[in-house]
C-alpha cells in the first residue's frame, strides 16, 4: 500500500502532498482543454443533429437536443477524469461544471450560431454533403474562438484550471 493511499486508510490528517498547481496558461494549455470540450460538444451535436434529423423533427428541437447531449457529454467527460481522482460524485460534479460551463456555452454558442446563418443548412438531410461539411466548420470555427475564452480563464485559475488542481494533469 502506498503512503497516500495508507494516510486516506487510516484517515490521518497528514498534509505531506500539496495539491498540483494550475497549469501556466500557454496556448498549448488552452488548445489542450479546448479540444477537451470540442470532443464533448461534438459527440453531443452530431448526436443531437443525427436524432433529431432522423426523426423528421423542426430545427428548434433538434437544435435543442443536440445542445442538451453537448452539454451532457462534455460534462460527462470531464467528470470521468475527475472521479478517477477518487472524489465524491458531488464534488467532482462542482468541478466539471465549474471546469466546462463557459467554455461549453461558447462553443455551442459559437458552433450553432454558424450553422443558423449558414444558408440552407437548417434544413439540410444526413444524406445531405451541406449537413456534414456545416456541422463539421461550424465546430471548427467554434473551437478556434473557443481557446482564447479558455487561455483566459485558466490564466485566472478558472475553468480547466480547476480540474488540474485535483488530478495535476
Amino acid at each position: 500500500m502506498d503512503h497516500e493511499a495508507h494516510i486516506h486508510q487510516h484517515g490521518t490528517h497528514e498534509h505531506q502532498h500539496e495539491a498540483p498547481a494550475a497549469p501556466t496558461a500557454t496556448w498549448a494549455v488552452a488548445v489542450q482543454a479546448t479540444l477537451h470540450c470540442l470532443t464533448g460538444c461534438a459527440i453531443g451535436e452530431v448526436l443531437g443533429m443525427v436524432i433529431g434529423t432522423a426523426l423528421g423533427w423542426g430545427n428548434l428541437p433538434t437544435t435543442v437536443l443536440a445542445i442538451v447531449l453537448a452539454f451532457f457529454f462534455g460534462y460527462s467527460l470531464t467528470l470521468r477524469g475527475v472521479l478517477k481522482t477518487g472524489m465524491g460524485f458531488r464534488a467532482a460534479l462542482r468541478v466539471a461544471l465549474a471546469a466546462d460551463t463557459l467554455s461549453i456555452a461558447v462553443m455551442e454558442l459559437i458552433d450553432n450560431g454558424v450553422i443558423v446563418l449558414w444558408p440552407d443548412a437548417m434544413d439540410a438531410k444526413l444524406t445531405d454533403l451541406l449537413f456534414w461539411a456545416s456541422l463539421a466548420i461550424s465546430l471548427a470555427i467554434a473551437f478556434v474562438v473557443t481557446v482564447p475564452v479558455n487561455k483566459w480563464m485558466i490564466g485566472r485559475g478558472k475553468g480547466h484550471a480547476v480540474v488540474h488542481q485535483h488530478h495535476g494533469h
